[in-house]
């Protein structure tokens, strides 16, 4: 028989981190964009995101400010795999849902 060793708990603020800085490493992604969280859902995300845990599987909403030369539906995309998979690889926590919200684009400094 096999001892239990006790409960491993993640906070939302690590799956936070992980998915905003695997987002902001996209090539596309200026920024995040916190003012749009605050506008949108009050005080409740941070940091240009909104975090959950439903059914011991993440699902996540990121806010986004997308450069002028990005291929907006590729950069989703893009941002969706490989924050899915930073979260799964990572934490070893499935991903329900990551929601993509261009909110802006900027020009991109030269």
């Amino acid at each position: 028989m096999g001892r239990k060793l006790g409960t491993v708990i993640i906070s939302p603020a690590v799956l936070a981190t992980i998915a905003r800085l695997t987002t902001l490493s996209v090539p596309g992604v200026a920024r995040m964009s916190p003012l749009a969280m605050h506008r949108l859902l009050g005080a409740r995300g941070s940091h240009g995101m909104k975090v959950q845990v439903v059914d011991e599987a993440v699902v996540l909403d990121l806010y986004i400010i997308a450069t002028t030369d990005a291929h907006l539906l590729q950069l989703s995309r893009e941002v969706q795999s490989k924050v899915t998979r930073a979260i799964h690889e990572i934490v070893g926590m499935a991903v329900r849902e990551v929601n993509v919200h261009i909110v802006d684009v900027e020009a991109v400094q030269v």
